[in-house]
């Protein structure tokens, strides 16, 4: 009988997720062996500082800070880039990829901006890239799109892809925070970062949601046609409607396709969604994700979306897929052959105009206190055909302003952005208004 062949696995970067991923490793490593029937050999790991100390004991021969002594290391057959950033992590990932590496990757900025270069090397050069940390954490929703569901097409995927967003607004709903204490929390926990603007400005759950759309639809959704809201402008006003009625306000990335016209959306803000709604549910740091396909209905996938023991696990997946794959057990990944049939799909589909995009609204109004003003707003709706199922309003004693909140029947954007404009132009109204979407898997 011969030797198991032996896997050699190389990690550039070495913070939180490159520990975890090289310490959970090393724990189940012979139970891995057995499984995969393979022998796993923990080459190198690439840091900045060699010596900085780290929570995760490793031996000082087995660090480097020459990413390049792990890429063109002949023993190396899986490349883990955990790295972060889109410049040097390009640099490297394309350099191991022409070296016809397996690249393990939880970088979703990296995917989101240069995906289609990323993708080119694999095709010619016969490596792997594969990404499913870079998606949700711990939660495997890339397998479930890619395999798991294979026999479906998505009309609607909706998710809770960042678990700092889900912690302020689950302190603010359920606990009557305001945002700046809850963001101030989320800082102190480790949830969010010193500058947290790539979380709370959407930017993160961007550049997951345009992974999704591309594996579900092979196509990139263009910044200049994707909606990218943050949670910065919720306030009391927004809670308390959505306790009043029945919702929870979450950050959602929404992927709509319509396989009749031919078009796709990606939108990327924060959202009324319905108490029953099983999304409305996932609280504090989780992720949640719903898949409508067309064979198996709605599926929803829940878990720690974040921290560094659930992006590990998902980096292990793919070192184990990785692995199959080199050994010829399995293909489970991107093969040259379906990089090309998505790449086709994707070019038949177009991302959709504003009068085909429909969904309910919410709107917050600071107004001035004077009689009169209510009518003129309700004018502007009438104008624009847009019906009005609900209003709040609320008293500010002695101020000169109140507060008006109204929910729409479902209408398109461009009607919307109509209606905006004309508010906008009101000298009665005293702030910019806030515009909300009410979540409905219909619409």
């Amino acid at each position: 009988m011969s030797a198991p062949r032996t896997i050699g696995i190389g990690i550039l970067g070495f913070g939180t997720v490159g520990q975890g991923v090289w310490k959970h490793l090393s724990e189940k490593q012979a139970d891995l062996e057995s499984r995969l029937g393979v022998k796993l050999d923990l080459r190198k790991a690439c840091v900045r500082d060699l010596k900085k100390k780290r929570a995760v004991k490793i031996p000082a021969g087995k660090l480097t800070k020459n990413p390049n002594e792990i890429i063109d290391d002949p023993k190396v057959h899986v490349v883990c880039e955990l790295i972060g950033g889109t410049t040097k992590a390009r640099e490297l990932t394309l350099r191991a990829l022409r070296a016809g590496k397996v690249v393990v990757s939880a970088n979703k900025a990296l995917l989101c901006e240069h995906g289609p270069e990323i993708f080119a090397a694999v095709r010619q050069h016969g490596g792997q890239f594969l990404f499913e940390a870079s998606v949700a954490g711990g939660i495997p929703i890339i397998k479930a799109i890619r395999e798991g569901l294979v026999a479906n097409r998505f009309e609607l995927i909706v998710g809770i892809l960042n678990g700092t967003c889900n912690h302020i607004l689950t302190r603010m709903g359920v606990d009557g925070l305001s945002f700046a204490d809850a963001l101030k929390e989320a800082q102190v926990l480790g949830y969010a970062e010193a500058d947290p603007t790539l979380d709370v400005d959407g930017i993160d759950a961007w550049h997951k949601a345009s992974i999704l759309a591309w594996l579900a639809h092979g196509k990139w959704a263009p910044s200049n046609r994707t909606l990218v809201e943050g949670i910065r402008n919720i306030g009391p006003a927004d809670i308390d409607f959505a306790r009043r009625f029945g919702f929870a306000l979450k950050h959602l990335a929404v992927i709509r396709r319509d396989f009749k016209a031919n078009w796709m959306t990606v939108g990327v803000y924060p959202a009324l969604v319905p108490n029953r709604d099983i999304l409305a549910r996932v609280t504090g740091v989780n992720n949640g994700i719903t898949l409508r396909g067309d064979v198996v209905g709605a599926t929803t996938l829940t878990g720690r979306g974040a921290g560094g023991d659930a992006t590990a696990s998902a980096v292990i997946g793919d070192i184990v897929d990785a692995i199959a794959a080199l050994t010829g057990n399995t293909n489970s990944g991107l093969t040259a052959d379906s990089l090309a049939a998505r790449e086709s799909q994707g070019k038949k589909v177009r991302m959709a105009d504003l009068p085909e995009i429909v969904s309910p609204f919410y709107l917050r109004l600071s107004l001035l206190d004077k009689a009169g003003v209510s009518e003129g707003i309700y004018r502007i709706f009438s104008k624009h055909k847009v019906s009005i199922a609900r209003v709040i309003q609320y008293e500010h004693p002695n101020q000169g302003r109140g507060t008006v909140t109204l929910s729409t029947y479902p209408v398109d954007e461009l009607k919307m952005s109509k209606v905006l404009t004309d508010l906008r132009r009101l000298k009665t109204v005293l702030e910019e208004p806030v515009v909300l979407r009410i979540f409905s898997p219909e619409s």
